[in-house]
């Protein structure tokens, strides 16, 4: 392509030769190769603009910035909106591969990443293909990609976008965060279907206030029917979230398809005869007149609606009702959502969660809380650099819903794993409770509770979920809640048998 075939961007003001060639899209200036577009995207840690010459040195044959650089000898695209233009400008350069695609998106506080799981696991059990871009991975085409952000940056979707297109997947399901709508990743990809879990309170940091945060999700719903499809379009809504009734209601140009546990719906899904235990949700899955025999692996009552929300996107995307159960009967568990660890042989049970929000902690503990354990003891943390609102709340709910807490470090990044501390108990110290401890070091805080669980107990690792890293200050370091978890669960298992051997009676496990 040239740099003229970009000149329909009416806020675009290009500079240089317009027969430039261009061959490929980057805006890492470690990744560009010769006749790359660089985008020199502006950033909350460092500016794109200090990578400019090192882009060009490597043979980039144009610059997108937001100003004019001047005595820049390469040619430039200077645009107001870098991250919106990105977007078009991909989406020309790789032929509107979401065109070829049908685009489902998942968007809310909690749940898109259990949702995007099942989904997958519907189309699979269907012989149907997809790929997935999500918190955990991206994973298309039998690979797996490590993801850096829930919802990349619109260059990364549309090169996946397009690599999924040419090997003949069909479906894309995609993790749609407030931060990516937000900040234009997604502007222009011509979402298909459109899902939304709930509203809780997170990212205020970013949002300021829950109607900033509310508007950024309601993004994705507004722009349906905008792009170049012209075919039918779905949102499928959470009628039992305010928010989801409040989206309702804004004039989106799509059928929408309502779930719910509280309510059966005419033309939604809903469930009834919830059957929860240890191995998971038994209930009927209930829409348009059908009634259909879900068994999903997922505890807990806020996977029921999980397990809704996807029964609507694949059912809107021309799955039947019926082997669209089947598939979901057939999904597994996501990785680190209610991901058990074997302590059996303990007699107690270690659970790790991605919790991260005050609704996420209480789903999870209620949920653990179903299969009737003598206590849940919690370890969970905030992180740092993040909304710091949400911390007194989130201290609040863990001592009131668990039996014991742990507060310890999650992702301290550059603050103070003390002052974050701090915070939480906060929220604690208002409830007059004193079941917790303060213990910044995470692993401590792990291995403590392992070693004072007794026999029936649930230990909830909370916060980090899939996550194998700890960031502390501005450096990563690995950290894997299950690997260490497993690790005290087999120090106090050696200790169990050592204490059995032992002819002395001091040891009690």
């Amino acid at each position: 392509m040239k740099i003229k075939d970009f000149a329909f961007f009416k806020d675009a003001e290009i500079f240089g030769d317009m027969e430039t060639e261009i061959s490929g899209v980057e805006y890492d200036s470690r990744n560009v190769s010769k006749g790359d577009a660089f985008f020199a995207l502006p950033g909350h840690n460092t500016d794109g603009n200090k990578f400019i010459e090192e882009a060009v040195l490597r043979g980039a044959s144009v610059v997108i910035v937001k100003e004019k650089i001047e005595n820049l000898s390469t040619a430039q695209i200077a645009v107001k909106d870098i991250f919106k233009f990105m977007s078009v400008f991909c989406a020309k350069f790789y032929n509107y591969p979401d065109r070829e695609l049908t685009v489902i998106g998942v968007t809310g506080t909690n749940g898109k990443t259990t949702i995007t799981y099942m989904i997958e696991s519907v189309f699979a059990y269907n012989g149907l293909k997809c790929g997935v871009v999500g918190t955990v991975n991206y994973r298309y085409g039998g690979k797996i990609y490590a993801a850096p952000n829930t919802t990349p940056q619109s260059a990364d979707i549309y090169k996946m976008a397009r690599q999924m297109a040419d090997l003949g997947i069909k479906y894309l399901v995609m993790e749609v965060s407030s931060h990516a709508l937000s900040l234009g990743r997604v502007f222009g990809i011509d979402f298909d279907i459109a899902v939304f879990t709930n509203l809780t309170q997170d990212h205020l940091d970013f949002h300021k206030d829950m109607r900033n945060y509310f508007e950024a999700k309601a993004l994705l719903f507004k722009n349906l029917g905008k792009g170049g499809k012209q075919n039918k379009k779905y949102a499928i809504i959470n009628a039992d979230d305010k928010y989801g009734i409040k989206l309702s209601q804004l004039g989106i140009d799509a059928d929408i398809k309502f779930y719910s546990l509280e309510q059966t719906l005419d033309e939604g899904f809903s469930a009834k005869n919830i059957i929860a235990s240890g191995g998971g949700n038994k209930f009927d899955a209930i829409y348009g007149g059908q009634t259909q025999k879900a068994d999903i692996k997922h505890i807990g009552l806020h996977n029921v609606y999980n397990a809704l929300a996807a029964l609507g996107a694949c059912v809107s995307a021309g799955v039947s009702f019926e082997k669209a159960v089947g598939g979901l009967n057939n999904a597994a568990q996501a990785p680190g959502r209610l991901e058990r660890i074997d302590a059996k042989r303990l007699g107690f049970e270690i659970v790790v969660d991605y919790a991260h929000t005050e609704d996420a902690l209480k789903n999870a503990v209620s949920a653990l809380r179903r299969l009737h354990p003598k206590r849940i003891i919690t370890v969970f943390g905030c992180g740092g650099d993040r909304d710091r609102t949400k911390r007194p709340y989130m201290g609040k709910i863990a001592v009131e819903t668990s039996d014991f807490v742990f507060a310890t470090s999650d992702n301290p990044r550059t603050e103070d794993p003390i002052q974050i501390l701090l915070d939480v108990e906060v929220g604690i110290k208002r409830t007059g409770k004193t079941n917790y401890k303060i213990e910044a070091d995470r692993e401590a805080a792990i291995k403590e509770a392992v070693m004072m669980a007794d026999k029936g107990d649930i230990i909830l690792i909370a916060g980090k979920g899939h996550e194998n890293y700890q960031i502390i200050g501005t450096q990563k370091f690995h950290f894997n809640d299950v690997e260490i978890a497993e690790k005290y669960a087999a120090l106090r298992e050696n200790l169990r048998i050592a204490a059995n051997r032992s002819p002395q009676k001091e040891f009690d496990f």
